[in-house]
């Protein structure tokens, strides 16, 4: 059964207010899409979600899931599955923590719709 295995315990990651956060401890995701388990080590930087600040865009599918954002991040940093699978995973992992169906859709839908440019 997909499920995090930590929780999730991070800090700005620097004295800025820009967004960007460190993890304080390793975030470790079991997932049954991927048969694996990951594990995001401490000191991973992550944005959390990068959804565009659009009012519209952000209101309806920023700020959702912060764990499946970090996990998420750490995919697209060291590509240890296809593009296809960590896209999965993203939204398993929101799934896991309670992200409403239909904003489940939303957020996979926008990362395979634009994630190619940070994939790369």
């Amino acid at each position: 059964m997909s499920r995090f295995l930590t929780r999730l315990t991070m800090q700005a990651a620097d004295d800025h207010d820009d967004g960007h956060w460190a993890l304080t401890a390793p975030l470790v995701y079991q997932s049954d899409v991927a048969g694996q388990t990951f594990i995001v080590p401490k000191g991973f930087a992550t944005d959390l979600a990068s959804v565009p600040r659009l009012p519209i865009v952000f209101l309806l599918t920023g700020d959702s899931s912060a764990e499946a954002a970090v996990v998420h991040d750490m995919l697209y940093t060291d590509k240890p599955v296809p593009r296809r699978v960590a896209d999965a995973v993203l939204r398993e992992a929101s799934a896991v923590t309670g992200v409403p169906a239909w904003r489940r859709w939303l957020m996979w839908a926008g990362v395979r719709a634009f994630g190619w440019s940070h994939w790369k």
